[in-house]
């Protein structure tokens, strides 16, 4: 519970930056979700988990009769309203919930989403098991967060940068890891795509309000990892402040049997 609460703390007041920002109101898997949504030609309800800014509600909303956009932060939901009802976005409604215990019967639903968010998730395991209670039989489970390398040193870099910047983060997973959740609940993968992300460091840090003392501890974190890891991340900087890194997430379509 104590995580929850630091997770409405941390987005309540940073709600603003995530409508507004680049990297969730735009990016590859976005664009790479709405043609898959757009091809499978879905009808009915589309429940979208996390919905932070509503930029999947907003992308996704004519290609479903009734959108339900659901986010734990009541300031993130009140700027998503906003952002789709200047849209003109009518089919949309909006319900706060936990992603870990989602207030809908079994089998309701026919297609989910959740965009770069479940990496803030205390127990990922209870929320893909919730997810497949809610699906109906065959419905579809879109799944799209950043992930961390196979080596378990990048692996422990790339969270430990993470929850120094943003105390709310809990842990991005390998992308092994995520696949092994998902078919140990009873999905059945059926497309696994990944994009290149670059991370501006100031703008990354603007994100979550970091201030200035821990920018340059984050920076000194990045100057004083190895060769290795620097090359790795694509880290650009002038040796005194980073100016930039690379990460990567991935866009996973499940299906439940």
């Amino acid at each position: 519970m104590e995580g929850k609460k630091q997770v409405i703390q941390q987005f309540g007041k940073n709600a603003e930056n995530y409508v507004t920002s680049h990297i969730h109101a735009k990016g590859e898997d976005l664009q790479k979700l709405t043609e898959i949504i757009r091809a499978c030609n879905p009808s009915g309800e589309l429940l979208d988990i996390a919905t932070g800014g509503g930029h999947v509600a907003n992308a996704l909303s004519p290609y479903f009769q009734q959108v339900v956009a659901l986010d734990l932060t009541p300031e993130m939901i009140e700027k998503a309203k906003d952002f789709l009802r200047s849209n003109g976005v009518k089919n949309v409604a909006f319900v706060q919930g936990d992603a870990e215990n989602l207030p809908f019967p079994d089998e309701s639903i026919g297609t989910i989403t959740c965009r770069i968010a479940a990496h803030h998730f205390s127990n990922v395991e209870q929320f893909v098991r919730d997810v497949y209670r809610v699906l109906k039989s065959n419905g579809l489970f879109i799944l799209i967060d950043n992930v961390t390398p196979e080596n378990d040193g990048y692996d422990h870099f790339y969270n430990l940068v993470e929850r120094q910047r943003d105390p709310s983060h809990v842990r991005a997973y390998k992308k092994s890891e995520w696949l092994t959740k998902l078919e140990t609940s009873g999905f059945f993968i059926e497309e696994l795509h990944t994009f290149r992300k670059k991370f501006v460091f100031n703008k990354w840090c603007d994100m979550m309000g970091v201030t200035q003392d821990r920018r340059q501890e984050l920076s000194k974190m990045f100057l004083s990892s190895s060769l290795e890891q620097q090359k790795y991340f694509s880290i650009v900087h002038d040796h005194q402040s980073v100016e930039s890194f690379q990460g990567q997430s991935m866009l996973v379509v499940a299906r439940k049997g």
